[in-house]
């Protein structure tokens, strides 16, 4: 039996701020149980719901030295759909109404974290082949591994992998900071170990040290090799390539299916959705306030509102896009000036505009089922998550071509007849104003070219279980 331990500052469904979240809830419960014994371990966040923590039930507790003091080191458990999370508990560091907030503290939380879940480790008696750590959060376990808790029976043995879910977050502050947060020596804060010019980076700590590393699409492995996606680590990315391989996402296939989804009017599959999908359709339009109207092309958006999702695009041309043969639903919070842009022209076009700047899951199910395209036109995305619901939902994805949106999305190819989405290349908002005319062109001209796209959609398999499978590849190889 191979023991693997995933470390991350969330998992779904006990606190969630983004796609990590999922992965870590998710990915660890389609292993082969026969095979790999998967736990999880996050902090105890005092924002966790009172429903999950009043469930956890006490493991042990230690204290642990870190920044010349003895500090309280509690472990809980929870089993979760058969997997067992723990949580670690001090509430000086997990107090506070969100899992982040403040930089500099929350540098000085994590570092705390790493240290206390090694630590935790021989006291609960779980010895893991495979530390599986998440983002900057947890980049400091692969250094500790190779540093103060590499002697000794316990530890001598155990492998580490990071993953990266989004490059641009890394955990950087000056070097004395990150040092004396770290307790690491000296000796670790050179160019090429955890100095990046000339501040200490967690994340780079994580990506020198760890055994393997991943990234969330085969694309974005490619890409962060590049300046332009590097975020200043190309050059290490490069030199680590012959250890670094991208596993794109899934998502869970129960939570999201059309045939079983509670959250909307009409419940549907790749058999009938030719007649059903379009009531949901209908009552979407009822319930935003906008014209019902089956045969309208209507196109829909959940995203945070933020540069990176490409909504300077969409700004360039909302004035073309708003024309009279098509509606836009938006869901979604972000940078004010993208919330207002898209309060601004729900006011100008309300009859085809229908901003709802707020988050909420249930609208977010009923956007997937009813409209006809989804719209991701982003300046970068490791994974992304809404590209693999639309294609789900048979909602056709219009995507640019980058990371997890090329490796998901197949452009369509009306000469062959093959592709379950529309793509462009180039970071420019004519360009998509191209191929989001080119897909309702399709749409409105060529019903049964689009109902065939849907057909191909439905019937791609992005659920956690083929992740799964290449994860244990991985576990594999190292363990050896």
């Amino acid at each position: 039996m191979k023991k693997i331990l995933f470390v991350a500052s969330e998992a779904v469904p006990f606190i969630k701020t983004g796609g990590l979240a999922d992965v870590v809830g998710s990915l660890p419960k389609c292993f082969d149980k026969e095979y790999f014994d998967v736990r999880v371990m996050i902090p105890k966040y005092l924002c966790i719901k009172e429903e999950w923590r009043s469930q956890m039930t006490y493991v042990n507790h230690f204290y642990m030295d870190y920044l010349g003091q003895s500090r309280y080191v509690g472990i809980l458990q929870y089993v979760y759909e058969g997997i067992t999370f723990y949580f670690i508990d001090n509430e000086s560091y997990f107090c506070g109404p969100k899992p982040y907030g403040d930089w500099y503290f929350d540098l000085e939380k994590f570092s705390f974290f790493c240290q206390a879940a090694l630590s935790a480790l021989p006291v609960i008696g779980f010895q893991p082949d495979v530390v599986h750590c998440h983002d900057w959060q947890t980049g400091l376990i692969p250094v500790y591994l190779k540093d103060r808790f590499r002697g000794g029976e316990f530890f001598c043995n155990m492998k580490s992998v990071i993953t990266i879910h989004n490059l641009k977050f890394q955990g950087v502050w000056d070097v004395k900071t990150i040092q004396r947060f770290s307790g690491l020596p000296d000796y670790y804060f050179t160019p090429d170990k955890l100095e990046a010019y000339k501040d200490g980076n967690m994340l780079k700590g994580g990506i020198v040290y760890a055994d393997a590393i991943t990234t969330v699409s085969n694309t974005y492995a490619e890409e962060i090799k590049l300046p332009f996606y590097g975020e200043g680590l190309d050059g290490l990315m490069r030199a680590r390539s012959g250890s670094l391989r991208g596993i794109v996402n899934g998502i869970d296939y129960d939570e999201f299916n059309p045939e079983t989804d509670k959250y909307i009017t009409q419940q549907y599959n790749a058999k009938n959705f030719r007649k059903e999908k379009v009531k949901n359709k209908k009552s979407l339009q009822e319930e935003l306030g906008l014209p019902v109207d089956e045969k309208k092309f209507v196109v829909g958006i959940v995203s945070r509102l933020t540069d990176q999702k490409g909504f300077d695009l969409i700004q360039c041309v909302m004035d073309e896009m708003c024309t009279d043969d098509m509606q836009l639903v938006i869901l979604g919070t972000g940078d004010e000036k993208y919330e207002n842009m898209f309060r601004h022209y729900d006011w100008k076009y309300h009859d085809r505009v229908s901003a709802n700047i707020y988050y909420s899951e249930p609208m977010s199910h009923k956007i997937y089922a009813g409209c006809d395209a989804f719209l991701m036109p982003s300046l970068f995305e490791p994974c992304g998550l809404s590209q693999l619901m639309a294609l789900r939902y048979g909602t056709v994805p219009i995507v640019r071509e980058t990371g997890g949106l090329k490796d998901t999305v197949q452009p369509y190819n009306e000469y062959e007849s093959t592709g379950t989405g529309f793509s462009f290349a180039n970071y420019n908002a004519h360009e998509m104003l191209g191929s989001l005319q080119y897909a309702k062109y399709i749409y409105y001209n060529k019903k049964r070219e689009w109902n065939k796209i849907i057909d191909r959609a439905m019937a791609t398999d992005y659920s956690w279980n083929t992740s799964a499978m290449k994860y244990q590849e991985l576990y594999d190889w190292l363990i050896g």
